[in-house]
């Protein structure tokens, strides 16, 4: 039901838990280890305080330079002091905002007790050198100079950053360790008078807590955790009835699955990944996978509050249960504004192809043991000093991606973004190229890939980070 008052009110309960549930997504040791342990008892959280933008940190005259230190530290959630993994001392870390054409150097120090390394998700760039490399180790005590030179063609759009050290993935982006980046220019195809409207990043991240820490070991997916919007627990987001604001969606949780919902409102999508779309589309609700990232246009509607949801969501008789839950609320309330005729038609260029010569086609297998202990891309599990498949710079290819699985997958590649075709055998009429997409339990997709202005060694694999540390990640090596 929608959830409207003639006064504003902000809801100050418990931020909902969810069920607790075997995942099937850690070691047979971790879960022994994790069931003999007494559990800490569940602290509570306040809720209810206004939105809070991350800090930025902005390129100018075509440079971003910054230094990001990875530490250990207490941050403050909800009215408790907790040991989080964070860049720069906080657990909302800061946006990197750039342009396309841009150059950014960053200096990552990692003042942990392991190895780290950084991962720009999404951004189409060298994966090799000192670039987006993810087979580089930055061991504790070293300062790792980074150097991300983007092309002048790079889109539009929300992307994020996190750690990519294999089998340590899912800890340390569980533990604190993601933030978000924005390549400016989207506002470019809307119509001048929605140019320079309010702008909020809604970054979706979970905490699951092991006495006065954010838990990274023994992470069962299906666990209790707390959702947060911005590193806060449902924050008020203000709004003008009939004012239009441009709202970034990002999942830049370890493994778990958002479907969102603005009650009684519709979304209007005007990018998808980090790609701006070539028609804007509207839904009721948005299935953020493990990693993906919508940006939105929301109008505010009369007088009053309305809850951000995220709503149940079961990812196949294998995987987990997530229940519904308040992760922000958003109070309609001052003067009003007339609402502004939304974009309906063609929106940025559209990028298409389905008309493509393939040179090759491919099947790629996601699978799992009974136990849900070892995950497989085409029965091997990550091997970085393998390469799985070899594809040829400006060509494309089709591949169809297969779940043989009773879970469900979130499929991702790194370097160059790949438009979906199908989905379970019906064709799919999307808007545009994407990073993520979610493969259902004994599902499959087909889809195309461009592989444009990058060589190197990169990989392929499943954003549930759990999967991907425990083996479900392939090398992609682009040769000329």
């Amino acid at each position: 039901m929608r959830s409207r008052s003639t006064m504003p009110r902000i809801t100050m309960a418990l931020i909902l838990a969810f069920g607790a549930l075997t995942s099937g997504c850690t070691s047979a040791l971790s879960e022994s280890s994790s069931m003999t342990s007494s559990p800490s008892p569940e602290p509570s959280f306040a809720a209810g305080a206004p939105l809070r933008e991350p800090a930025q940190l902005v390129s100018h005259d075509g440079l971003l330079r910054a230094d990001i230190v990875v530490e250990r530290r207490r941050v403050n959630l909800g009215g408790h002091a907790l040991w989080a993994l964070t860049y720069n001392g906080s657990y909302m870390p800061p946006t990197l905002r750039i342009r396309p054409g841009d150059k950014m150097e960053l200096a990552l120090k990692n003042t942990l007790n392991e190895e780290t390394n950084m991962h720009v998700h999404g951004l189409h760039v060298s994966p090799s050198s000192d670039a987006d490399n993810i087979f580089l180790h930055i061991h504790p005590g070293e300062t790792y100079h980074y150097s991300f030179q983007f092309p002048k063609t790079l889109r539009a759009g929300t992307y994020w950053y996190h750690p990519h050290p294999h089998h340590a993935s899912a800890p340390q982006v569980a533990g604190g360790m993601s933030g978000i980046l924005i390549v400016d220019g989207l506002q470019q195809y809307l119509p001048a008078n929605l140019r320079h409207i309010t702008e909020h990043v809604i970054t979706l991240k979970d905490f699951q807590t092991q006495g006065d820490a954010i838990k990274t070991q023994g992470l069962h997916i299906g666990a209790p955790t707390h959702r947060t919007v911005n590193g806060q627990l449902n924050p008020v987001i203000r709004i003008r009835p009939g004012e239009t604001q441009l709202w970034r969606l990002a999942n830049i949780s370890a493994n778990i699955y958002y479907k969102v919902r603005l009650q009684g409102q519709k979304f209007h999508v005007i990018a998808h990944d980090g790609t701006p779309v070539d028609r804007i589309w509207t839904a009721d609700s948005l299935l953020l996978a493990a990693g993906a990232r919508f940006d939105v246009l929301v109008q505010g509607g009369p007088v009053g509050h309305t809850e951000l949801q995220t709503l149940p969501y079961q990812t196949g008789p294998g995987g987990n249960s997530f229940p519904q839950a308040t992760l922000a609320t958003l109070v309609s309330a001052g003067p009003s504004a007339r609402p502004a005729t939304l974009p309906g038609s063609s929106f940025a260029p559209t990028v298409d192809l389905s008309h493509e010569k393939i040179a090759v086609r491919r099947t790629v297998v996601f699978s799992e043991n009974k136990a849900g202990t070892k995950f497989y891309i085409n029965g091997k599990q990550f091997d970085p000093n393998r390469v799985d498949l070899r594809a040829k710079l400006n060509t494309v290819e089709e591949w169809t991606v297969v779940n043989e699985s009773d879970e469900e997958h979130s499929f991702h590649v790194h370097t160059d973004h790949f438009q979906l075709m199908n989905i379970n055998g019906r064709p799919h009429q999307g808007h545009g190229l994407q990073d993520v997409a979610n493969v259902s339990a004994h599902g499959r997709l087909v889809i195309r890939i461009r592989f444009k202005d990058y060589t190197g060694k990169t990989v392929l694999h499943c954003h549930i980070l759990n999967h991907e540390d425990q083996g479900m990640m392939a090398v992609l090596d682009i040769e000329k």
